[in-house]
């Protein structure tokens, strides 16, 4: 049964619907998201069911919705939502399951940064970035530089604040997809195959990224990783603890310096997340929140907004004023006061890494919207040992890249929600999607940048349309999608 924390928000009764309807639902829309697929695995076609425990019940109607980069993650946290998991229960749900499902842009082994909020609140920023190992810890000859895994910890610490169920419950659908088995899915294959060549140098990645005939695996197989099914069990049963302080910490770091990884058990023990106010622009009636420093494409895309320009060249002004001299905490009120003063950065950023990002918002008016991130497109290329997490790049190898999200409000009225992703135009396609949220004009889809969005400025103020870009493979689910 759905194991609530004593502190969570208590919710009144709702109607129910049968568990056996919303399956057939869910795997429905699956089936029409990935295209090339005959089936849905076994995994996906049991999360109705499984979820939250046979004693649980669905809510009926409006539930919310999620828009994720991967159609498979993105039913995953629809299906907390209509189970009675809040906004922040979903987004930990999804993050979990793009693990397992899109492992080039969001394992575990990487990083990220979100924005939560409650309905009435201001929001609050979470960020987790890739963090490098410390210069000390040993090196393999052929060493690849790992960035500690910060996803776990990050996502943790949102839904610890944010959400309403027990971790262990989120979990458990990226448990199922990893050891019953996903479809992959477009999203996944257009990662995977253009790099198998030098990805499958590394013994571990190609035997569980491909065929049985050596080629990588394309739409519509399935895929099972009891590894990482395992990994994501102790998290559930000892806690996320266990991989930053317990004995998973140092078989992690042992697992990753065997994979030339370079990580020591107290680069795990002293990598924290940090969650800060939300950086503020207004526009109107409006209130724009974005995600804050050391997560500079929030702050990238809140000087677009606010003092016109690039976001990209917003972030090269910044990088070059504030790398690596300022404590964390200073970061984010310096990052308010270059917004307040009006002050226009320019200047160029090298080619940045890989990212994926998501939202979640359900029917209280709550709203997480996050970026996820290798460090790299598959990170290092390598998989730590015995483990099946994919190794995270190491920020002291690859340059950081651009992560944004952000949550717009009128009054305590949820506006929408953004995330974005796509390299060096990931600030700037979110700065012009929060422009065309407080305008009411039409979401901009050029360049790289990819944006997904709910909106909620529509005629039902309490129902949010998910929107997602074409040009991708995602899924926006609930109601009115686009």
């Amino acid at each position: 049964m759905v194991q609530r924390r004593t502190d969570a928000i208590k919710r009144p009764r709702r109607p129910v619907s049968t568990r056996k309807q919303a399956t057939r639902i869910c795997a429905g829309v699956l089936a029409a998201s990935l295209t090339g697929c005959s089936t849905v695995s076994t995994g996906l076609s049991t999360l109705g069911s499984d979820l939250f425990g046979r004693t649980s019940h669905l809510v009926e109607g409006y539930v919310g919705t999620v828009v994720a980069d991967e159609p498979q993650a993105a039913l995953v946290g629809q299906d907390v939502l209509a189970h009675g998991g809040n906004a922040a229960d979903a987004a930990a749900a999804t993050a979990m399951a793009l693990a397992v499902t899109l492992p080039s842009r969001a394992s575990l082994g990487g990083g990220g940064a979100c924005i939560a909020s409650r309905t009435g609140e201001a929001p609050r920023s979470f960020v987790f970035l890739p963090t490098a190992g410390s210069a000390t810890a040993t090196r393999a000859p052929d060493a690849r530089p790992a960035s500690v895994p910060m996803t776990p910890r990050g996502i943790y610490m949102m839904q610890l604040r944010y959400g309403s169920v027990e971790f262990s419950d989120v979990l458990r659908p990226a448990i199922d997809l990893a050891r019953r088995g996903m479809t992959v899915s477009r999203a996944f294959e257009r990662d995977l195959v253009p790099v198998h060549g030098a990805l499958f140098a590394d013994e571990e990645t190609r035997e569980i990224f491909s065929r049985g005939d050596g080629n990588p695996l394309q739409n519509g197989d399935s895929l099972t990783q009891p590894q990482l099914a395992a990994i994501l069990e102790r998290l559930g049963h000892i806690g996320v603890g266990d991989l930053y302080n317990g004995a998973l910490a140092q078989l992690y770091a042992n697992a990753a310096t065997a994979s030339g990884g370079a990580l020591g058990p107290a680069d795990l023990r002293a990598a924290l997340p940090l969650e800060s106010e939300a950086l503020r622009v207004s526009r109107g009636a409006d209130d724009l929140y974005f995600v804050a420093p050391p997560a500079d494409g929030g702050f990238a895309a809140a000087a677009m907004i606010r003092n016109g320009g690039s976001a990209q060249g917003a972030a090269a002004a910044w990088r070059s004023a504030h790398a690596g001299t300022s404590p964390e905490d200073a970061l984010v009120s310096a990052a308010q006061a270059a917004l307040d003063s009006g002050s226009r950065g320019a200047g160029t950023l090298p080619s940045l890494p890989a990212s994926t990002s998501f939202v979640a918002v359900d029917r209280m008016g709550n709203a997480v919207a996050c970026a996820l991130t290798d460090g790299n497109l598959f990170g290092t290329g390598r998989i730590a040992k015995g483990t099946g997490i994919i190794l995270g790049a190491s920020a002291a190898a690859t340059p950081q890249p651009l992560l944004g999200a952000a949550i717009v409000q009128s009054g305590k009225r949820l506006v929408g929600a953004l995330a974005s992703s796509g390299q060096n135009d990931a600030a700037d396609a979110l700065g012009a999607a929060a422009d065309a949220l407080v305008t009411g004009t039409s979401i901009p889809h050029t360049g790289q940048g990819r944006v997904n969005a709910a909106i909620c400025s529509g005629r039902n103020a309490n129902e949010c349309v998910g929107e997602v870009d074409e040009r991708g493979a995602g899924l926006a689910t609930g109601r009115g999608t686009r």
